[in-house]
């Protein structure tokens, strides 16, 4: 399977030549955009028959949100940064510093609200395709010991692309020190996961893909098509669920989002499907999530079912929990960033926790590929586009960090 057809199109190519990085736009010039609702279209869609698999029905409880809460609630979008070539993740530090990844390999600092030129640090990455910097988290005690978590594709010496994550100390807004924590993740050009997050329990957890080797998900002896926890020294927690191993859940085929219920502290994760059958899944210890067996919903018992799939494909990437009181409508519903589907997306839990009430695009068509979500520290909702990363079709403002704040 192709890049392309990963995504279940055959987009343009474009060809950045040059980019020059620019400085915090500011808001003063936010623009009022109305959220668009639309139901989700869920019909199961078979792969091309170079990569044919059985199938599970797609089904999504997507409604729209009514109209008077549509009404009652109208947010809008502020430019925080422009100029940016392909940032892939975002992290708060506890004094507001906004930091962020751009996949060449950079690391990049907005500091009182203004984007430093310089490069926190700049790191020997592999960037072909979707490999290059990805992951970025801080850790939970940044404020004391400044370490900074970043995940990235590098050869080895074989020439063979594979994934490292690594620790960095942070310092007036430098980094340096790199002490690698976990290296020879199967890595491509394709499907390599990406993402870092430190969990309620104070652990780390890296997504990882196939890296477009199918076998390799339900192999608990590779690293890759899977959810994996550490200790936040790269040490594996004596919990995790096989004794002595990195591995917390496989069958996956790209993860790219992870994110933390606020109250019932279930982790739900957003994954990339066969040109289709994208989900959204809850994160169970030791589980089996079903790739490349099957894809969707299916209700066979060796395998957890996504609580939510899409067909076609959104791409779905970074996720996040809002549990601030700015955008107090949204409060409990998780969010996450599409590529193709060029949206964030909502989604409304029902009363257990388990299933989705409702689901809802935003900002449709608006910004072209988004990569992440985050709240911040001020109560708002961060995201980034990535529409330079050769799928897209970048404007002269591209890419760009932005962020939704309430309407006037």
């Amino acid at each position: 399977m192709t890049a392309l057809q990963e995504h279940g199109i055959i987009a343009p190519i474009i060809l950045v030549l040059a980019l020059t990085l620019s400085g915090c736009t500011g808001p003063a010039s936010p623009t009022a955009v109305r959220p668009t609702s639309t139901a989700e279209a869920t019909a199961a869609v078979s792969p091309p028959p170079s990569t044919a698999m059985p199938s599970r029905t797609s089904t999504s409880t997507s409604q729209p949100t009514p109209t008077a809460a549509r009404a009652a609630f109208q947010p809008k979008v502020e430019v925080v940064a422009s100029g940016l070539e392909v940032p892939w993740a975002l992290a708060f530090a506890p004094d507001s510093r906004l930091f962020f990844t751009e996949r060449p390999g950079r690391v990049r600092v907005m500091d009182k609200g203004r984007l430093v030129l310089d490069p926190v640090a700049t790191l020997p990455v592999a960037s072909v395709g979707e490999a290059g910097l990805m992951g970025l988290v801080l850790d939970p005690d940044f404020a004391r010991n400044g370490y900074l978590y970043v995940m990235y594709t590098y050869r080895d010496g074989q020439n063979r692309l594979r994934s490292r994550v690594s620790r960095l100390t942070e310092r007036a807004n430098k980094a340096a020190e790199e002490k690698a924590l976990l290296e020879g993740i199967p890595g491509a050009n394709i499907h390599d996961g990406g993402r870092l997050k430190f969990g309620p329990d104070g652990k780390l957890y890296i997504t990882t893909g196939d890296a477009s080797d199918t076998s390799q998900s339900q192999n608990l002896a590779s690293l890759a098509g899977k959810v994996l926890r550490l200790n936040s020294d790269g040490s594996i927690p004596s919990d995790n669920p096989f004794p002595g191993s990195p591995v917390y859940s496989y069958g996956h085929r790209n993860p790219q989002g992870l994110a933390w219920h606020p109250t019932s502290g279930r982790l739900f994760s957003t994954e990339h499907g066969p040109v289709g059958n994208d989900e959204v899944n809850i994160i169970q210890t030791g589980r089996n999530y079903g790739w490349p067996e099957l894809s969707g919903k299916g209700g066979a018992p060796k395998y957890i079912d996504p609580i939510i799939s899409f067909a076609p494909s959104v791409a779905p990437s970074g996720a996040t929990f809002y549990s601030g009181s700015e955008l107090a409508p949204w409060k409990g519903n998780l969010f996450f960033t599409t590529l193709v589907g060029q949206h964030l997306h909502r989604i409304v839990l029902n009363s257990d926790l388990t299933g989705v009430e409702r689901d809802e695009r935003l900002f449709s068509g608006e910004y072209g590929r988004l990569r992440d979500v985050i709240q911040g520290p001020d109560g708002f909702l961060y995201f980034a586009t990535s529409n330079r990363d050769g799928r897209g079709r970048p404007s002269s403002e591209d890419d760009r960090i932005l962020r939704i704040v309430p309407g006037s």
